[in-house]
């Protein structure tokens, strides 16, 4: 259900914000990345802002390595889609670019 989905992602941000945890992501983040592109895709409002928040802690986790450039580039087109989306929630669309700029910026290969 959503609400199990929110609170999951709720405590997603909590241990990714509170300890470093990035060896264990490292085996797990096409997981994390699939789960989030759900989240981003399917959910509304709250959803997808905790979805964008915990793909920037993530990103930040991974870092600007190849693992990290993998989870960015993955999840890239349906940031922009939620930002654009004028139908999205205001705190949707603003994770969302926060999320797309945190991780351009630690992530992205490509200076464009």
């Amino acid at each position: 259900s959503a609400k199990t989905r929110q609170v999951a992602l709720q405590s997603l941000r909590l241990a990714f914000s509170s300890k470093t945890l990035s060896e264990f992501l490292l085996e797990r983040r096409l997981t994390l990345t699939d789960s989030l592109e759900k989240c981003l895709k399917k959910g509304k409002g709250e959803e997808q802002a905790l979805a964008g928040t915990v793909l920037t802690l993530l990103c930040l986790q991974m870092g600007s390595g190849p693992e990290g450039e993998e989870v960015f580039r993955s999840l890239k087109p349906l940031l922009v889609s939620v930002l654009t989306d004028s139908t999205a929630s205001p705190s949707a669309r603003q994770s969302c670019a926060t999320a797309l700029g945190m991780c351009c910026y630690i992530a992205a290969a490509e200076f464009e």
